[in-house]
Formats: C-alpha cells, sequence, structure tokens
C-alpha cells in the first residue's frame, strides 16, 4: 500500500468536491444539456438511461459522486452516477419514485435533458489497495457501487478477496442482474439475498447482514463500501465493526433532500455537514454518531 493509500482523504492533495466541480463555474445553477443515447428497462419502474453531451458537457467523475438530473418543465433531483457512457457522458439508473424520476424514466432516445455536476465526494478506492473487500448494497444502492466494482475488477491482482453482497425486494427487483454473473467470472465472491422469494428462488432470504456468514474476509485488513436505505447501512456497518473491520474503514453512501448539490440551499444539512459537500460518502467512523440521532 502507498503511502498516500494510508492517509486519510482530508490529508490528500486532492480538490475539495463542491462548487469547484460544478460544470459551468460562473452560472452554476445553469445545466449543461444531455442527450439520451439509451434506454434500457431494468424492471417496471427503474430505466438506465446514457447520457452523452450535445457540446462541452462535465468533467469526468469519480466512483461515488452524483449529479443533478433536470426534466425539462418538471424539475431537478439528485442522481448517484452509475456508469460511464462510451462517449464520455454519463449512465444513470434512475426508479420512478416521483414526479421528477417519473419524467427522467419517461425519456427515450434522442430527448435532451440538463445535468449539473459531478458533485460530493467519493470512494476511496486506494484505501482498499492490498486489502480484502466487502462490498454490501441493498436495493437500488448497487447503482452508486457498480463503478467502484468495475474499477476493483479491471485491476483485480490490487487486492485481495472481493465480495460483492446484495440484497432485493424480490428477485424481479434485482438490477444487474448479468454484470453480477460477470462479476462472477472474474474472481468476485457474489452472494444475493432477497426479501420475498418466488417460486423459482434458490438462494437466500432475509437481510444482507446475514450474507456477511457467506463469505470469507479478513477483519483486520478489510475495507468496505455501503449503499442502500440507511436502516440497512446502519445494521450492516454495525455488524462489520463488531467483527472487527474499523469504522475508518467502512464507507457509507448517504442521502438527504438536495435540491441545490453545491451547499447553497441548506437542505441536506446532516448535523455540522451538508452531504452535498461533505458527503455523500462517509466513513462510518465520522457517520455514526450523526446517524444514531433519531430525525436528524
Amino acid at each position: 500500500m502507498t503511502a498516500e493509500a494510508r492517509q486519510p482523504r482530508a490529508e490528500r492533495d486532492e480538490p475539495r468536491p463542491g462548487l469547484s466541480r460544478a460544470c459551468t463555474p460562473v452560472r452554476p445553477m445553469t445545466p449543461e444539456l444531455y442527450r439520451v443515447r439509451s434506454r434500457r428497462a431494468d424492471r417496471v419502474d427503474t430505466v438506465t438511461l446514457q447520457l452523452v453531451p450535445v457540446r462541452g458537457g462535465c468533467p469526468p467523475y469519480r466512483p461515488g459522486q452524483f449529479t443533478m438530473l433536470y426534466a425539462p418543465g418538471v424539475g431537478e433531483v439528485p442522481m448517484s452516477i452509475s456508469g460511464r457512457a462510451r462517449s464520455g457522458g454519463y449512465v444513470h439508473t434512475i426508479r420512478a419514485v416521483g414526479a421528477v424520476s417519473g419524467a427522467l424514466c419517461g425519456k427515450r432516445p434522442g430527448d435532451v435533458l440538463g445535468v449539473r455536476g459531478p458533485y460530493g465526494t467519493w470512494w476511496d478506492i486506494p484505501a482498499a489497495v492490498e486489502m480484502d473487500v466487502v462490498v454490501a448494497a441493498g436495493g437500488l444502492g448497487l447503482a452508486p457501487l457498480r463503478p467502484l466494482v468495475r474499477e476493483l475488477v479491471r485491476h483485480r491482482s490490487r487486492y485481495g478477496r472481493i465480495s460483492v453482497i446484495a440484497g432485493t425486494r424480490t428477485p424481479a427487483t434485482l438490477v444487474y442482474g448479468r454484470e453480477l454473473a460477470r462479476w462472477r467470472v472474474n474472481g468476485v465472491d457474489v452472494q444475493v439475498t432477497v426479501d420475498h422469494p418466488d417460486h423459482v428462488w434458490k438462494g437466500p432470504v432475509g437481510l444482507v447482514t446475514r450474507l456477511l456468514d457467506r463469505i470469507v474476509f479478513e477483519p483486520r485488513r478489510t475495507f468496505a463500501f455501503v449503499c442502500g436505505p440507511e436502516a440497512m447501512m446502519r445494521a450492516t456497518a454495525d455488524d462489520l465493526v463488531g467483527r472487527g473491520v474499523a469504522a475508518r474503514r467502512v464507507e457509507l453512501s448517504l442521502e438527504r433532500n438536495m435540491k441545490c448539490g453545491i451547499g447553497w440551499c441548506g437542505h441536506c444539512q446532516l448535523g455540522p455537514l451538508f452531504v452535498c459537500l461533505d458527503g455523500p460518502v462517509l466513513s462510518y467512523e465520522r457517520a455514526a454518531r450523526l446517524l444514531a440521532v433519531e430525525e436528524l
């Protein structure tokens, strides 16, 4: 492991995420125009869009960051980046849960929408070099973890054991099923559990934390990345720490009600932090005391 990889993120000579990463620094609330290159229906309420810039475009992203996506005439929402489009744009996997996300899910190839970003902190992948890696996802939490796992697979020899554990409501709601199979072929231990099995499901049933008993890792030399519903992340992080993984080596991707993405509006404040600037990726060492406060 390099000396840089051992340093905390704040001590490294890296640019601070936030306003400096806006795609138009002079007018940070003005989105860049992106065209939908392709659309894939992952399930009834979820689609994956490949977005390419109409001109110019936003800067490259780091795994774990997010953008603000604008559906013209409807509104804007934060959305985790789930990959890089072949033409240098972004890939977003979106679930229709409201007016804006529903409008985005309805976009077709050729349609234009707005993009601001990328914003926020990122997964500390260099810190996991030479260590066992546990990636834990709940539901659509697999989307912001997907670029991370792709990076781990691309440089497989740099890491010890790599395990991906994922939980989903039913077998039909699992996203990236084919990609999970490819990760297995590339030396990743992939385990999936469901809350409600169908008549053909023969895998585990229950909480994601139960899958920790099915994977192999050395706690004192393990780095973990966790994303999903807040209760799932807290339970998984607590379990990992209880098994001996250092809290500073467990990273979570937090979700709050973001409106601007650049620390102006205060909607995403979590105690002393703004999730859009100080997160969404935080170590559990830093996040645990904040998540323990009810309705903070």
